[in-house]
């Protein structure tokens, strides 16, 4: 049983391999709402812009924690993410969590095929096998070590299957697969630590939910694609 688990899983990763490229290009925007303990808390947005070989992805996510009335907690960020054809060139970001400013400026170093990065949690090289830890992007799930969007820092991860699913979301049904996302380094703490379910729709190339728990129960859930 679980070879066969293993078979589907890398059938599932090489067809999302191939498919990346020609896929993102027909879109234009893909809307998310965030959920804090089933209570809607904001949105993240993604617009997607061609020009000749190269793809611009930009986010812009907001959302605030209240308790009785009062914000307790609020995020503002933006990013930008260029691509030519499939390889990142650029990620620059600015996040604001409550008056905390946090960055990352990320650079691909052709002659080295390194991305440079200068961020809020690290500075140096990386390899350019790693990926923006960013919900529109499905190779996520192919990736084993991601760069976060809001510091810069670098993770470790591991991707497992878990099942399929059918998901009803804003009227609509989705036949689903279900993965979680974890940090390699389990040592890590708790706040530091990668620990996602990932719902991700192989029809439409689309990750559909994401759910994680920190200070409350999260999702964040597709919503609109344009």
């Amino acid at each position: 049983m679980k070879k066969f688990i293993t078979i589907l899983f890398f059938l599932f990763l090489s067809s999302i391999s191939q498919a990346h490229v020609a896929h993102y290009n027909n879109f234009k925007k893909i809307e998310m709402e965030i959920f804090r303990n089933g209570k809607l808390i904001g949105n993240s947005f993604y617009f997607f812009t061609k020009k000749g070989d190269e793809m611009m992805v930009t986010n812009q996510t907001k959302f605030s924690v209240k308790v009785l009335g009062t914000t307790i907690f609020k995020v503002e960020g933006y990013s930008e993410e260029i691509y030519l054809e499939d390889q990142l060139i650029s990620f620059n970001s600015k996040t604001f969590q409550n008056d905390k400013e946090k960055f990352v400026n990320l650079n691909f170093d052709k002659n080295k095929n390194k991305f440079i990065i200068d961020g809020s949690s690290y500075n140096g090289e990386a390899s350019s096998e790693n990926i923006i830890g960013n919900w529109w992007n499905h190779k996520i799930l192919q990736s084993s070590s991601q760069i976060s969007p809001i510091s810069g820092s670098i993770k470790e991860q591991v991707v497992t299957y878990v099942g399929k699913k059918i998901i009803n979301q804003y009227n609509k049904s989705y036949n689903v697969n279900h993965f979680t996302l974890k940090s390699k380094d389990i040592s890590l703490p708790r706040d530091k630590r990668l620990d996602f379910n990932v719902w991700y729709d192989p029809e439409n190339f689309q990750i559909i939910k994401i759910s994680y728990s920190r200070l409350g129960d999260w999702e964040y859930r597709l919503k609109k694609v344009e």
